[in-house]
């Protein structure tokens, strides 16, 4: 027992390191949007350099569409391991068949499917640009796991049910006794 709390307290531990990373991520994201209309010139000064100023130059719209998915899939990670956090400090290993915990499951898996699916349309749309001549091939870095999240997503919607059912019967179980 005691080697599954210790463990316990690592994931919490990794999961407040990956969402501090996420949230500095999005915000510089952000920052880069920002400076990329008002001042273009000082981009490649920014995070990973993320220049579009080409693509700004040829289509607005595409611009905003592009910077959108990605500013939109930033801040959905971080909404993620935001629920991830909540989830792991709320649970009571104890009792852990909740309605709270079975709803963060929920929300965590929405997320993620979230996450996934835009992902895989940003995917597609880049690829459609690259064949109307747009450079695209910098902004794959920001969206080349969509199908792992779908999977996992689904992964996660199983345990969702099953923690569903067990809240379920746990609340029947309460119940009769």
């Amino acid at each position: 027992m005691k080697t599954k709390n210790l463990v316990f307290k690592g994931m919490k531990i990794i999961s407040w390191i990956i969402f501090i990373g996420l949230c500095v991520e999005a915000g510089a994201l952000v920052v880069n949007f920002i400076f990329s209309l008002f001042r273009p010139e000082t981009v490649q000064n920014l995070y990973q350099k993320l220049d579009m100023s080409d693509i700004y130059q040829s289509s607005k719209l595409t611009f905003f569409g592009m910077y959108g998915f990605i500013l939109v899939i930033a801040i959905l990670k971080t909404l993620l391991f935001y629920n991830v956090i909540v989830l792991v400090t709320e649970i009571d290993l104890s009792k852990p068949f909740n309605r709270f915990v079975s709803k963060q499951i929920y929300k965590i898996c929405y997320y993620t499917l979230s996450i996934g699916l835009l992902s895989f349309i940003a995917q597609r749309a880049t690829k459609y640009l690259e064949h109307d001549g747009f450079a695209m091939d910098r902004l794959n870095q920001f969206w080349p796991d969509s199908e792992a999240f779908i999977l996992m997503a689904a992964v996660i919607y199983i345990i969702a049910i099953i923690f569903e059912k067990g809240v379920e019967y746990q609340e029947e179980l309460e119940e009769t006794i």
